[in-house]
């Protein structure tokens, strides 16, 4: 939720100030390279405190910045609490994805992460309809979404703290990213192009569609149909990667993506033409983060796990960082259609790759 409605709101507030479309892309990124920065120290802290506690302060800090936003209007200020945003994000995010792939059995591994990927998706969603809170108060949408934020933290007070598993202590953390590289380059991409995708439709459409003559109601909406795509077909592509392999279903869906993106300029402003465009490609690449780490988990052994969800978190934030700011210098001087394009070509290369792997999985004891 937190992303959801950040990226588009400040985009939009961003655009109605003046500000041009490819300073615009970069403040966007500043989000994310909060998250990426924090996944170069983020797996100590969690193996020191547990998950429980990771997850509460990563919650603290995204609360804290989001009643920020209102009381300023200077970039330098919001790039700031962007950067904060990512961390928290990016901490409680981390803890999360961890502690289920390391605890899920393998035969409902899919399934469990799905159902996480399934409320990241909800609240992804619901974020955008925070836009429509705007005639009410500038301040209106960061605090209803706060309100939301805290009634979570409440939730996670109540939970058991657990830690993950460590790797032996002769084992060089150098050792454990090399394996993870190694055995499971693969199943590292589908994190990158889930923050590319992710970044550029919350952060850029917001721009394409204003450009195209569509109004932010119906920008918002769209965002949520793109949401609800990937709720409705999470849980069962989770499942189906359970039963059929999780190469097949990723290389399958990175195909469909690829060619629904590079079908939407065709579709100009024709809102219901976008409407099914934007919920297909939703539901097929909607599910690729939490698949990549479900496919991880099942080629590496859980003491190299934490290494492989900093690569995988590393790689979404490079992807997150460069969405919005190639999309915001796309538009600004190549194509409006530019977003839409590279995106249909990143997913259809990923499939392309997706031949030629061929995974090892490693013993228990890597």
């Amino acid at each position: 939720m937190s992303q959801g409605m950040l990226l588009p709101l400040l985009s939009i507030m961003l655009e109605d100030a003046g500000v041009s479309s490819d300073l615009n892309g970069i403040n966007s990124a500043a989000m994310y390279i909060g998250i990426f920065c924090t996944m170069f120290f983020i797996e100590k802290p969690v193996l020191r405190f547990g998950y429980k506690k990771v997850i509460l302060t990563g919650i603290a800090l995204v609360t804290m910045s989001t009643l920020l936003f209102p009381l300023t209007h200077s970039l330098t200020a919001w790039f700031v609490l962007r950067l904060l945003v990512g961390v928290g994000d990016s901490a409680l995010h981390y803890a999360s994805q961890l502690w289920i792939v390391s605890t899920a059995p393998s035969d409902r591994r899919g399934r469990y992460i799905s159902l996480y990927g399934m409320s990241y998706g909800l609240g992804f969603s619901i974020g955008p309809l925070g836009i429509n809170l705007m005639p009410l108060g500038r301040a209106v949408p960061f605090i209803v979404t706060s309100i939301f934020f805290i009634i979570v933290l409440l939730l996670v007070l109540r939970m058991s703290n657990e830690w993950p598993e460590r790797s032996a202590k002769s084992a060089k953390s150098e050792n454990r990213f090399l394996t993870t590289y190694r055995v499971a380059w693969f199943v590292l991409i589908p994190g990158f192009l889930y923050g590319l995708m992710e970044s550029s439709m919350n952060s850029n459409f917001p721009l394409y569609g204003l450009r195209m003559d569509i109004s932010q109601h119906w920008i918002s909406l769209l965002l949520l149909s793109f949401g609800i795509g990937g709720l409705i077909l999470q849980l069962p592509l989770g499942i189906w990667s359970d039963r059929i392999g999780r190469k097949p279903i990723l290389i399958a869906c990175g195909i469909i993506g690829a060619a629904v993106f590079l079908a939407i300029p065709a579709a100009g402003n024709q809102i219901a033409l976008l409407f099914v465009l934007f919920a297909l490609a939703g539901g097929v690449v909607g599910s690729f983060y939490s698949l990549g780490l479900a496919y991880a988990a099942d080629l590496l052994p859980k003491s190299i796990l934490p290494a492989a969800n900093v690569i995988a978190s590393i790689h979404f934030s490079i992807g997150s960082i460069m969405g919005p700011t190639l999309g915001g210098f796309g538009i600004q001087y190549v194509s409006i259609n530019s977003v839409f394009l590279f995106l249909g070509m990143a997913f259809l290369l990923f499939a392309l790759l997706g031949l030629l792997f061929r995974p090892k999985p490693l013993s228990a004891e890597g």
